[in-house]
């Protein structure tokens, strides 16, 4: 068996698990070798699968063709092979929380991806996602309900769902359709410029006037003075190292652990760039048909699984230092699975499938650079009882 055929029939093992019935075989085999081909050439650009896949054609162009109507053919349902499998992989989860950041990313100035993916050890695994054609990152109210209908049906019953999500998602309509449609929490950055009632009076965020260490909490407020949505909590600082002021909008009270929360939300950050340039390079891939593009973020969603399990196990089974050159893990779970799936190959291991990701703590925490573990150590907070009105 040659080193592309091993990856191949793990691959073959891990798609069967989704229990989908493909029309036709070779959609399951033309998805199998676009995987190859991302993970070898570490890229999204169709022209660049050729030289990996095995087949009769002897044209390159033959591949590209072949790829291109795999992504355009409507009968191919590439989302619905994945929500089973990372229905799968979260159904072990346990009774811990379950993160979920939402965001949006932007490609070509043309679509906006409306993206919604697990906090998980340094980045986000995704479970739902949108294309709107449009060339801003702002998205309707309904659009990221239906991206949020289609993660709940896929998350693990009796877990407690939090979403996190930056300023441009505060609005009140979302906040009483994540409470009371979902029954999720939340954890919302809000604007400046935010009105909220406290005891009987309105007040403006930026009106809230803090020195660089201080936070200050509320008990249960009213936002938004047009439609207020009531009963929520505000978490005020300002950060000394950033010199920034941080304001969180959450469902239940507030107190330091609620920005230890919401900091989680910048792990989504990573994966855009993982996404992007320092990863699959999504924009190399110059699709500009909606359906298409959704299917190949569907490819890329499978592909991001896959190596991410891999990653998990790699360093479970103590096997992080042959392929992560870092005395403590520096790369992420995602960048340890390709690179030990490179690795089997010019070895000609046998590739394992795995199936479950595991809610426990991280054994090995990415550390960056020591210089920013002991910032984060460092960041202090002195808490206000009185509230800092200016």
């Amino acid at each position: 068996m040659t080193p592309t055929s091993r990856l191949y029939d793990a691959l073959s093992r891990y798609l069967s698990q989704c229990g989908i019935e493909w029309q036709d075989v070779r959609h399951l085999q033309t998805l199998c070798w676009m995987i190859i081909g991302m993970i070898q050439s570490q890229n999204v650009h169709l022209n660049g699968f050729s030289v990996y896949v095995k087949s009769r054609a002897q044209v390159a162009q033959s591949h590209q063709r072949r790829f291109r109507r795999w992504l355009s053919n409507r009968r191919i349902d590439v989302v619905s092979a994945y929500h089973t499998l990372i229905g799968q992989a979260l159904s072990e989860w346990g009774d811990q929380r379950l993160y979920l950041s939402l965001d949006t990313t932007v490609v070509w100035n043309c679509f906006c991806i409306v993206w919604v993916g697990v906090v998980y050890r340094g980045r986000t695994v995704p479970v739902a996602w949108r294309v709107v054609a449009q060339s801003s990152s702002t998205v309707r109210l309904w659009t990221i309900q239906r991206v949020l209908r289609q993660a709940q049906r896929i998350l693990p019953d009796g877990v407690a769902i939090v979403l996190l999500a930056d300023r441009g998602f505060a609005d009140g309509k979302l906040m009483k359709y994540l409470r009371e449609n979902l029954g999720w929490h939340f954890r919302i950055r809000i604007k400046r410029s935010f009105q909220f009632q406290r005891e009987g009076q309105w007040h403006k965020v930026s009106g809230v006037q803090l020195q660089p260490g201080q936070a200050y909490f509320t008990s249960a407020v009213s936002v938004g003075k047009t439609k207020p949505y009531r009963g929520v909590y505000l978490a005020f600082a300002h950060d000394k190292q950033s010199g920034e002021d941080w304001t969180i909008v959450s469902d239940e009270p507030t107190n330091l652990q609620t920005f230890a929360q919401y900091r989680l939300r910048f792990q989504v950050e990573e994966s855009f760039l993982d996404l992007k340039s320092n990863g699959f390079n999504l924009e190399a891939s110059r699709l500009r048909d909606k359906f298409a593009l959704s299917q190949l973020c569907g490819v890329i969603a499978l592909t991001m699984l896959f190596l991410i399990l891999q990653g998990v196990n790699v360093v479970t089974s103590g096997k992080r230092r042959q392929v992560d050159t870092h005395w403590n893990r520096g790369m992420s779970y995602l960048k340890l699975g390709w690179n030990w799936i490179r690795l089997a190959i010019t070895q000609q291991w046998k590739i394992q499938v795995y199936s479950f990701l595991s809610s426990l703590p991280d054994p090995q925490p990415a550390i960056a650079s020591r210089r920013q573990l002991n910032d984060s150590f460092e960041r202090e907070f002195t808490v206000l009882s009185r509230f800092p009105a200016s």
